[in-house]
């Protein structure tokens, strides 16, 4: 990567780290403030957790949509500042209902797809996997750190000073997004970050994404619902102030655990048996749960296994939609599969919320240890994916003549799976086996040797 596009990219994940850790932050400490708050019930404290996630899911593909038309940059500065406006109002209300008009104000400023589309228009496609895997990671890191500093930061300056600090992060964004991030040259449609609205049908038919969404709907469910009553439960047994040093010790621990996990099945292609494992893991944690609540050690216990599955599904659900999604629609696949996983913080939210209750904290893990069983079934049934890999090919300004000699040049190289050449995006996109993939071939088949991406 350049300079630039190195500058770029990690000024733009960020913003996105910033906005995720003001979203998260609140996760570890709210149930516990909120029970104080006038009129508050347990549904109503789920439903405040969860609502950014509905307004979230609604609005993210239409405000990527519009950064098409009216460029990314504006959109994100009007994301940006609709995401203040809601944190200053869950930061001014003392009842639970401006809290959660708050909170959905926040999802309001649905920016991720816009901010990835940006990140697009400022890499070259050979380094777009990379860039999109530091907007990734960032994000990941965000959410370590919201559950670590989440109760440090109650402890000093309570859940008020939490959304203030939360819509000052923000605006620090739009100065970065002012002051450090370029205006693209060129900005363009990409296909493997926007999703095409013409492709939905296909995707959402698509049984093996189908499952997918399903898992990541369910995956953040489970995480949300936790924290409805989780905080609850550690607070019998640990003041809250201590609740930090929980979540560090089970984070790392799961970090490190995760880690040969991944090699394992990124290297020796065992991506189904780690995939299907930790989603065994994730119910057996749920069921622990259920039954050792009111234990610290128990806690301690369930949450590492509990981690440990969410670190290694949240690392392979991507991997597997970016595998199975046909070459030409993986923006698509994505904006489907990213909506799934907000819906699913609120599905959390409300269910966790309504269950405690009802019926007490332990049926909120039992519902979940049930719907963990229903997508163990979905993940073992689903198929074996390939081990191939998207890659780009910046093919310049070609009539469909030469697309149509492309497509065949670049099908009979070895390795190569899958061919979509786009005429109008100036790029073939393809899969292929790195393994076993002929680059000198490759690079024979197109003029603009340079823009060969990986």
């Amino acid at each position: 990567m350049t300079s630039g596009e190195r500058h770029a990219t990690i000024a733009l994940a960020s913003i996105m780290s910033m906005r995720m850790l003001g979203l998260f932050m609140i996760l570890p400490v709210f149930a516990l403030h909120a029970q104080e708050l006038p009129d508050s019930t347990p549904t109503l404290i789920g439903l405040g957790i969860g609502i950014y996630g509905l307004t979230q899911a609604i609005l993210q593909i239409p405000f990527g949509m519009l950064s098409d038309r009216f460029g990314r940059k504006p959109i994100i500065y009007i994301g940006l500042v609709i995401f203040v406006l809601g944190s200053i109002i869950a930061a001014l209300s003392t009842s639970i209902t401006g809290i959660i008009i708050g909170r959905a104000l926040q999802g309001c400023g649905a920016i991720a797809a816009a901010l990835l589309a940006l990140t697009a228009d400022l890499t070259r496609e050979e380094h777009r996997t990379k860039a999109m895997a530091i907007m990734g990671m960032s994000i990941g890191s965000s959410f370590i750190l919201a559950l670590i500093v989440g109760p440090v930061f109650y402890h000093w300056i309570g859940l008020s000073g939490i959304f203030w600090l939360t819509a000052m992060l923000a605006l620090v964004g739009i100065a970065i997004l002012y002051l450090v991030v370029p205006q693209p040259i060129i900005s363009s449609f990409h296909r493997d970050t926007e999703p095409v609205p013409a492709q939905f049908k296909r995707v959402l038919k698509d049984t093996q994404l189908l499952r997918l969404d399903i898992g990541i709907l369910l995956l953040h469910l489970l995480l949300t619902s936790l924290f409805v009553v989780l905080p609850i439960a550690l607070k019998a047994e640990l003041s809250v102030d201590k609740h930090w040093l929980v979540y560090v010790s089970v984070l790392i621990a799961s970090v490190i655990v995760m880690i040969p996990f991944i090699i394992i099945a990124e290297k020796y292609n065992k991506i189904k048996s780690v995939f299907v494992g930790a989603v065994a893991i994730l119910g057996l944690s749920q069921l622990g749960f259920s039954y050792l609540h009111q234990s610290l050690i128990g806690i301690i216990v369930m949450l590492f296994f509990f981690f440990t599955a969410i670190n290694l599904l949240e690392a392979s659900l991507p991997s597997l939609i970016s595998k199975i999604a046909p070459a030409d629609s993986k923006g698509t696949a994505m904006g489907v599969y990213s909506s799934s996983q907000f819906f699913g913080a609120f599905l959390g939210g409300i269910s966790g919320g309504w269950l405690h209750q009802h019926y007490g904290i332990s049926s909120v893990f039992a519902f979940c240890a049930t719907l963990t069983l229903i997508w163990l079934l979905l993940a073992i049934t689903m198929q074996k994916p390939s081990h191939l890999s998207s890659h780009l090919l910046n093919i310049g300004q070609i009539d469909v003549q030469q697309a149509s000699e492309l497509n065949k040049c670049l099908m009979q190289i070895s390795g190569v799976e899958e061919v979509v050449v786009i005429v109008e995006d100036e790029v073939a996109y393809l899969k292929v086996d790195r393994k076993l993939l002929d680059m000198e071939a490759l690079l024979k088949c197109s003029e603009n040797k340079h823009n060969i991406s990986e």
